[in-house]
């Protein structure tokens, strides 16, 4: 089932202490993911629009930018900072890093998967 259009994925509670999750995305960034996974990052991906990270396209296949879904429709996507990423599954680890920050209130053990 694809759980981007999953009702229930939205109800789904992430568990700070899932790091077996961590290490399956950090591991496969844009490969295929568990069950479990896909309905973790349904829950990260589909939240309330209004703030929302996405990543921009600067070149296709080369170049991405961070920024924030504006309040209003038709507003100008704000870039979060100058950071231009070059690997896509590094800018997909990146934003998933901040989600699971803003999401749990924990930062993931730099020593195990990176600073920010």
């Amino acid at each position: 089932m694809d759980h981007t259009s999953d009702p229930g994925a939205m109800r789904y509670v992430i568990d700070p202490g899932r790091l077996d999750l961590v290490e399956e995305f950090r591991a496969s960034p844009l490969g295929v993911h568990s069950p479990e996974l896909r309905k973790l990052l349904a829950r990260m991906r589909w939240g309330r629009p209004e703030g929302r990270l996405v990543l921009i396209v600067l070149e296709p296949g080369k170049a991405w930018r961070l920024s924030r879904i504006p309040k209003r429709r038709g507003d100008p996507m704000p870039f979060v900072d100058d950071r231009v990423f070059t690997s896509l599954a590094e800018a997909e680890w990146h934003v998933f890093k901040l989600r699971w920050q803003d999401m749990t209130g924990t930062t993931l053990p730099a020593e195990v998967f990176g600073d920010l």
